[in-house]
């Protein structure tokens, strides 16, 4: 099956299954990469003039990239219902709220996550982002006007509803926000290039590219070691490195180890992993500039071939 093809037939079933009313809760199951992509690549761009305000009608199933005022009216009950926000590298989310008109008593809700949730997997992960679990979720039923507006802290947002009356629902206007030190990040493109850079912070950065990918790291600056390891030996007790992760789902904590950079070098070093996700992890203890650059282009078919032929596919669908 190619890979256009299962993007079309996954959006396809995500679709069919929200309007059969069958779907389970959507931070369970029932969003896959694939689906969320091919909304990604249905968005419409186009150059606005600086006064220009974008509006267009939200669905229940929705993926936005642009800045923009969106509103979403129910036409029957919908009941499992996520908006997917996304930015460049260096821009975070702001969600902002014009009007509800919702029944929280009712049941009724509209709920923002501070990141994405696929298939039950978050990304950051609980170890990347600085706040707990359950504070990333805020409920406008509970906040009410206090948080009118909310800001992500990486370049993904994703928005929960669920609304039972026919006419009801809301407005919000999205923004971004530009960060001049991005940390977690899922890439919009199979490629690219990124630097990252984590200034004297203990913190932990994932960049995400849910593709299978050739990384080239150009130039790894941890500012106290001078050499590099991959694979074996692992990096132990280091306090500051990089690891590179493949898997099939969106959390990083949960994929599998292909290489660990514990020294810095001036490069390139390749590395091509086959996984349907691919991300390259900073862990900083907070004592030095450490500062990444790489580059990452897809896996054309022979490349994905000679990956299968190593079984590769094995670990990938192992660190699930």
């Amino acid at each position: 099956m190619s890979v256009a093809f299962r993007v079309h037939f996954y959006f396809f079933l995500i679709c069919l299954s929200a309007l059969r009313g069958e779907s389970r809760y959507l931070e369970d199951n029932e969003i896959s990469q694939d689906g969320i992509f091919s909304l990604l690549n249905s968005e419409i761009k186009r150059e606005l003039s600086e006064d220009f305000i974008y509006r267009r009608p939200l669905r229940c199933i929705d993926m936005l990239t642009m800045e923009g005022q969106f509103t979403f009216t129910a036409d029957h009950p919908q009941l499992h219902c996520a908006a997917f926000f996304i930015g460049e590298a260096q821009e975070n989310i702001g969600i902002e709220y014009n009007s509800v008109n919702i029944d929280c008593s009712g049941g009724d809700f509209i709920k923002v996550f501070d990141g994405w949730i696929l298939k039950g997997e978050k990304f950051p992960s609980s170890q990347d982002h600085p706040l707990p679990t359950y504070e990333r979720y805020i409920d406008y039923c509970e906040t009410g006007s206090i948080r009118r507006v909310i800001r992500s802290s990486q370049n993904v947002a994703m928005l929960f509803f669920r609304i039972h009356t026919p006419g009801n629902g809301f407005t919000i206007t999205i923004k971004k926000i530009i960060n001049p030190f991005p940390c977690n990040v899922i890439s919009q493109t199979p490629e690219g290039s990124f630097t990252m850079v984590i200034p004297h912070q203990h913190r932990n950065c994932s960049f995400s590219i849910i593709y299978p990918v050739q990384i080239k790291i150009a130039e790894l600056t941890l500012g106290h070691f001078n050499d590099l390891q991959v694979k074996k030996p692992r990096c132990g007790g280091a306090g500051d490195f990089v690891e590179l992760l493949g898997g099939n789902g969106v959390d990083p904590s949960k994929m599998f180890p292909v290489a660990d950079l514990c020294y810095s070098f001036s490069g390139p070093a390749e590395v091509k992993i086959g996984c349907d996700n691919t991300v390259v992890r900073m862990v900083s203890s907070g004592k030095f500039v450490n500062r990444v650059s790489f580059e990452y282009r897809l896996l054309d078919r022979r490349d994905l071939e000679k990956q299968k032929g190593n079984s590769v596919e094995d670990f990938c669908y192992s660190a699930e």
